[in-house]
């Protein structure tokens, strides 16, 4: 699943345990702009890193697992949980370019070098 929006926060990276780390990324989703949604999701293990070049304004595509638990309480009471799980997020064009982005060249007109005549028949 993907979804594009706007950063409005960037978690610190928790150390849930001494093998287990997650951080929190919030995205404001304006499918309606008059009533924007703030969504989180969850960086776990290595992809917490994936969070370092963004900060709040950034424009971005998070592209995320959705996850589902149950958990029972001590009376046997059973509730069920969802997660948001990034693998990968995107910075959108026209945010400063983020480290390890693609940079790509401006296209080259190759069609004719100036003062030659193009001989080609077709």
């Amino acid at each position: 699943m993907e979804i594009k929006g706007k950063v409005h926060e960037v978690g610190a990276t928790q150390q849930v345990s001494e093998t287990f780390k997650k951080r929190d990324l919030i995205v404001e989703y304006a499918e309606n702009p008059t009533y924007p949604e703030y969504i989180r999701f969850e960086a776990l293990q290595d992809k917490t890193a994936l969070l370092d070049t963004f900060k709040a304004g950034d424009e971005v595509e998070v592209f995320f697992n959705l996850r589902g638990r149950p958990w029972t309480d001590k009376s046997g009471k059973t509730s069920y949980f969802n997660s948001l799980v990034i693998w990968r997020i995107n910075a959108i064009a026209g945010n400063a370019a983020a480290p390890g982005a693609p940079a790509y060249a401006a296209p080259v007109d190759v069609s004719s070098a100036p003062g030659e005549d193009d001989d080609l028949p077709f």
